[in-house]
């Protein structure tokens, strides 16, 4: 199994879409984020964990799941890196491989260090979005495959069929 750790505030930051939702509502963002992430997911069959800071809020640890996609908002006075640290070194194992989605450098290194892989925003927006175009090209393709589901039928043709469907003559 694969794992995606992704920094979330990193990619609202780096995203031109998220980035524009966060100067109207921070909370719009990061659901675009997990909706876009979910997609990804169900897609690639990566299991996808979204990271927020709640560095200086004052609070507690919160997780839950929304569109299957797990979304960990930190206890207070712990960053996001330090969460996805740590997740890195929990998840990675023979036999589950760890990618952290980040563009900050230093965190980068250090999971690359616990064998984790590392992928940076503008990487991970890049597949994102190529992901969306295979989509696209999967349901045109069922689409055109499709057979019709409805045949066009005079008003006395539909008469005389549903005369038959039930049972008069």
């Amino acid at each position: 199994m694969d794992i995606l750790i992704v920094d979330g505030y990193n990619m609202i930051g780096a995203w031109p879409e998220l980035v524009q939702l966060k100067q109207k509502d921070l909370a719009e963002a990061r659901d675009r984020l997990i909706e876009i992430l979910a997609e990804y997911q169900g897609f690639t069959d990566f299991k996808v964990i979204v990271v927020f800071d709640a560095y200086d809020v004052k609070g507690i640890e919160k997780k839950y799941t929304k569109h299957r996609v797990d979304v960990i908002y930190t206890k207070s006075e712990e960053t996001a890196d330090e969460r996805i640290e740590k997740l890195a070194n929990e998840l990675n194992t023979r036999t589950t491989q760890v990618y952290v989605a980040t563009s900050d450098f230093t965190e980068q290194w250090a999971v690359f260090g616990q064998g984790a892989l590392r992928i940076s925003a503008r990487e991970l927006l890049e597949e994102i979005l190529d992901t969306e175009r295979r989509i696209e090209k999967k349901v045109e393709k069922t689409q055109e495959k499709a057979p019709l589901r409805r045949i066009n039928l005079s008003q006395d043709m539909t008469e005389i069929f549903e005369k038959w469907r039930r049972g008069k003559k």
